[in-house]
């Protein structure tokens, strides 16, 4: 017998108090920057728990408009923006070629919290993208060197040769590079920050670019 789907998703609780800790969040006492309310948040996720707190979903459009996303891993955080990496050709870099635009989304459910952030993004300089790659694993530069990525595959076997491949040249050349590796980098407009409250009262605060005065922020309804 098949899975009832309305069965399943009715049986399911969001922020079960076995496992969820929904903490405190006092928006008046934020900071105006909100890189640094979004460094605390992440070192929070990671100390509580939080499997792979550091990755996140990443919301593109193609040439006509239509939505796309999946999920990656955040690369970096500072002044310049949010970076992840992925090749130029793939679909997501297609995408970001065509329309520099970008919305991210991290949750974490162990602390009911999630933060979104939206802004164009700009690509970074091939010697950024290729000094990101070389201090990550070598697992990391095997696939970036296995490449053609979105492409159609041919078989399971093809991209098990593929890889074999290019696991033997990571090892064998930890500062091979990767042309088509590119490191790209959303410079935030938005940036809001959700706090979950059992009591369904969750707390929205939203921080936008003000220009070159740096943000202003607003509660929203949840």
């Amino acid at each position: 017998m098949g899975t009832d789907l309305h069965e399943l998703l009715r049986s399911l609780r969001v922020w079960d108090p076995e496992v969820t800790s929904l903490p405190g969040f006092d928006p008046a006492a934020a900071p105006d920057d909100p890189l640094d309310l979004f460094a605390r948040w992440l070192a929070k996720a990671a100390t509580a728990g939080q499997p792979e707190p550091h990755t996140m979903s990443l919301a593109t459009a193609d040439d006509e408009g239509r939505a796309d996303v999946r999920t990656v891993m955040l690369h970096g955080a500072d002044a310049d923006g949010w970076a992840f990496a992925t090749h130029a050709g793939s679909r997501k870099g297609r995408q970001l070629a065509g329309r520099p635009y970008a919305a991210l989304g991290f949750y974490w459910p162990l602390l009911g919290r999630q933060v979104r952030v939206r802004g164009p993004v700009a690509v970074a300089s091939a010697e950024e993208a290729q000094a990101d790659l070389h201090v990550r694993s070598t697992g990391a530069l095997a696939a970036a060197l296995t490449g053609r990525q979105s492409e159609r595959l041919g078989s399971v076997e093809e991209l098990r040769l593929a890889s074999q491949a290019a696991w033997e040249r990571a090892r064998r050349e930890p500062d091979a590079q990767a042309p088509t590796w590119t490191l790209y980098r959303v410079r935030a407009e938005e940036v809001e920050f959700f706090q979950g409250d059992a009591s369904r009262r969750h707390v929205r605060l939203a921080y936008r670019r003000a220009g070159n005065d740096g943000w202003h922020r607003e509660l929203l309804w949840p």
